[in-house]
């Protein structure tokens, strides 16, 4: 505490020691969500009790909660990351889940989150008609899903989201790169055709590696020349001459230390 004369009052004025502020901690990885779909509060305890302490790839898990299937399908719109369902099959009506199942696959349009079944009546419901009908992932009987087996199940579960989730990302990466590819030789084409000369960048590869490109239109037979300069870590380089005729001639040259 700290005690000063205040001139214009000629008063005391009395001062707290404010605490240096602590300083926060780096934010770590997003968590995996699990959307748990049951009518039964228990099950929804139970659940997440028992998978409260599992991490996978240096992420915890964190529980969303649907009591029925309209619910399920509210969260999944508003949650699009959504890894896995944990998914009753009987709820508000006999096959609540499998049609909740087939919307999240058909309606939703979601491929890549992982659907779990779980049903605690397996005599009303035929096992292998299901996983062959049903885009789902397992099934499992409730009496028969130990902790030991549903932590197996969960960790299976969101390895198979996340491999998926790569897989479409690097998709994604190289319909965008196809795209730009095609995109600058169409305007080098219409350059050409209209008697101008074009030049460019496209990325190509991955991680991606900038390919510059200069086109000119050419002197009879070859209607136009190209020459370009592609770099790997800024020390390989390769030009050429290319013709409607499909003769073509390049020269590159590598370094003496490469």
């Amino acid at each position: 505490m700290q005690v000063n004369m205040d001139e214009a009052s000629e008063g005391w004025m009395i001062e707290d020691d404010m605490p240096e502020p602590e300083p926060q901690a780096p934010a770590g990885p997003p968590p995996w969500k699990v959307l748990i779909v049951d009518d039964d509060v228990d099950v929804h305890v139970v659940t997440k009790f028992s998978l409260s302490n599992a991490h996978f790839m240096g992420r915890r898990l964190s529980f969303l909660h649907a009591y029925s299937g309209e619910e399920a399908l509210a969260v999944l719109r508003n949650h699009d990351d959504v890894a896995l369902v944990l998914l009753d099959v009987i709820m508000e009506t006999a096959d609540a889940g499998l049609k909740v199942a087939r919307r999240i696959r058909d309606e939703l349009g979601n491929s890549l989150v992982r659907v779990v079944l779980r049903t605690g009546q397996p005599g009303q419901a035929l096992e292998h008609s299901i996983i062959l009908d049903y885009d789902i992932n397992d099934f499992w009987c409730k009496t028969d899903l130990t902790t030991r087996k549903l932590f197996t199940t969960v960790i299976a579960s969101l390895r198979g989201y996340h491999s998926l989730q790569e897989a479409q990302q690097r998709i994604a990466r190289a319909e965008a790169a196809l795209r730009a590819v095609h995109g600058a030789a169409s305007e080098a084409l219409a350059a050409l055709r209209a008697g101008q000369g074009w030049s460019g960048e496209v990325r190509l590869g991955e991680p991606p590696l900038p390919l510059r490109l200069q086109v000119a239109p050419g002197a009879e037979p070859a209607p136009f020349t190209e020459a370009g300069q592609f770099t790997v870590a800024g020390q390989f380089t390769v030009a050429g001459q290319l013709t409607v005729a499909g003769q073509s001639a390049a020269s590159g040259r590598l370094p003496d230390d490469a």
